[in-house]
């Protein structure tokens, strides 16, 4: 069963939520150290990330870049908005597929929930049309691979 909970509202958000088994500093921290993003953020097994930049800091840049093993990939880029550490993360991203998607704004907060944090991602899309097109990426099923990853990867440095 996965644990990750991805909705829509309206024509232009997405909405997504997931629990983890650790503290809102160590989910916050995960999201913005290149060392510990290359480990978890690679989406379906088999991919990896060559290149890792996110500067951690407002105005900072994102590269992300992920490779199938076979010659395929893409990447990613993007800007930091605001950090409100470890409560808040605010970015800009944008897929190159190769051509670059139009801007998605992101929200991530990371609140405390018993013993461990509730993650909710919140992201807004220019039009309806640009939310089916990246949905229809399959996002939700590398995003649940790429969480799954991370729980491991604490549970292996536990």
């Amino acid at each position: 069963m996965s644990k990750l909970r991805l909705e829509t509202e309206g024509d232009r958000f997405v909405v997504v939520t997931r629990r983890f088994e650790a503290s809102p500093a160590e989910v916050y921290r995960a999201h913005l150290d290149p060392e510990i993003i290359r480990e978890w953020m690679l989406g379906p097994e088999g991919w990896t990330m060559p290149v890792c930049i996110n500067e951690g800091e407002p105005g900072g840049e994102i590269r992300y870049e992920w490779s199938d093993g076979s010659g395929g990939g893409f990447y990613l880029t993007g800007e930091i908005l605001e950090l409100d550490p470890p409560h808040r993360i605010v970015h800009v991203e944008r897929m190159h597929l190769p051509d670059p998607t139009p801007d998605n704004h992101i929200v991530t907060t990371f609140t405390p929930d018993g013993s461990g944090t509730l993650m909710t991602m919140r992201m807004t899309l220019p039009d309806a049309a640009t939310r089916r097109a990246m949905l229809e990426t399959g996002m939700e099923h590398g995003m649940e691979a790429s969480y799954a990853r991370l729980e491991r990867v604490w549970s292996d440095a536990g």
